[in-house]
C-alpha cells in the first residue's frame, strides 16, 4: 500500500539514553528530521540536551508521565507529529517459575502497556491529519521462545500482535505501522543491564537454574552470539529511517542475520525442532 508522505518531519523517539534510541535520534536528525527524544533519568536528559536535542521526560510505565509527555510534545510541535518510534523497554531475565507477579507486571507495564498507552494518545492526531508513521521496536525474540527470557519474550510477542492489529485498524487512516526486529546489537547499556538482571537472580538459590544464573552473572558474555553476527545500533536506526520515510514502509524489518534466521526458523521449522535447538539454554 502507498502511504501518504510525512508532511511534518518531526519524530518522538522513546528510550534515547543510549543504544538504539540514541542512534535513531542522531540518524533521523542527520536526515533532516526534528527529533524529540525521551529519557527517564535527569542525567540522560542533560546528555541529550548537551547534544543539541530537546529531550522529553518520560517514564513509560507511569500513566501520568505519559500524559504529561504527550502534552509537551503536542505543544512543541503545534499539534502535528510526523512519527512515533516506540523504542523504550527492558529485558527481565530468569526462568518463568522464578519471577514474581511484580516482575511480570513490570515487564509488561513497560514493554507493552506503556507502549500502547503512549501510542493511543497520538493516534487521534494522526487520524485527524491523515498521515503519520508508528514504528514499534520489537526483537527477534518476538518470534523465538528463548528460555530463561520468557517474560521478555512474552512482552515482545505481545508487541508483535498489537502492532499487527494496529496496522490493520489504521490501514485506511493513512497511518503506517511497522515492526523493527533487532537481533544481537552491540550496546554496552544492554549488556550491563542484562548482567545486572542475572546478578539479581543469584539470590534464588533454591532454583533449579541457580547455577545458570550465577554463571551468567559472572560471565555475561558466555554463550552470546559471536561478534560477526552482531551489528551496531546504527543498523537498526537505518531500518527505522526507511519505515518513516518510504512511501512503501515494510510491515517488518529484521535486523542482523540472526533476526532473519529466527524469522525463517519460526515460519518453516516445526515446534519440535525449535524446542530441540533451544533446550541447550537450560542444560547443565
Amino acid at each position: 500500500m502507498n502511504f501518504p508522505r510525512v508532511k511534518e518531519q518531526t519524530a518522538l523517539v522513546t528510550g534515547c539514553s543510549s543504544g538504539i534510541g540514541l542512534a535513531t535520534a542522531e540518524c533521523l536528525r542527520a536526515h533532516g528530521w526534528r527529533v524529540l527524544p525521551t529519557a527517564r533519568k535527569p542525567a540522560d536528559r542533560e546528555k541529550l540536551r548537551a547534544a543539541g536535542f530537546t529531550p522529553i521526560t518520560l517514564d513509560i510505565a507511569n500513566a501520568e508521565s505519559v500524559k504529561t509527555a504527550t502534552t509537551e510534545v503536542l505543544t512543541l510541535t503545534g499539534g502535528a507529529l510526523g512519527a512515533l518510534v516506540n523504542n523504550a523497554g527492558f529485558g527481565q531475565p530468569g526462568a518463568l517459575e522464578d519471577l514474581s507477579r511484580a516482575a511480570l507486571r513490570e515487564q509488561f507495564e513497560v514493554n507493552v502497556i506503556g507502549l500502547q498507552d503512549l501510542t493511543n494518545h497520538f493516534i487521534p492526531f494522526f487520524r485527524k491529519q491523515g498521515w503519520g508513521r508508528i514504528v514499534n521496536v520489537s526483537s527477534v525474540l518476538g518470534r523465538i521462545p528463548l528460555p530463561l527470557m520468557g517474560a521478555y519474550v512474552a512482552s515482545k510477542y505481545a508487541v508483535e500482535a498489537l502492532s499487527d492489529c494496529l496496522r490493520i485498524e489504521l490501514r485506511n487512516a493513512g497511518v503506517a505501522v511497522s515492526i523493527v526486529e533487532p537481533g544481537p546489537i552491540t550496546t554496552e547499556f544492554r549488556a550491563n543491564a542484562e548482567a545486572a538482571g542475572w546478578r539479581h537472580l543469584t539470590a534464588a538459590t533454591a532454583s533449579p537454574f541457580a547455577h545458570i544464573y550465577r554463571r551468567n552473572a559472572e560471565q555475561p558474555d558466555r554463550g552470546k552470539t559471536r561478534d560477526h553476527f552482531q551489528l551496531p545500533p546504527e543498523a537498526v536506526a537505518q531500518k527505522i529511517l526507511h519505515a518513516l520515510a518510504s512511501p512503501h514502509p515494510h510491515r517488518r524489518y529484521p535486523v542482523t542475520f540472526v533476526a532473519w534466521a529466527g524469522a525463517a526458523l519460526r515460519r518453516f521449522a516445526p515446534d519440535t525442532l525449535v524446542d530441540r535447538l533451544l533446550t541447550h539454554r537450560v542444560a547443565d
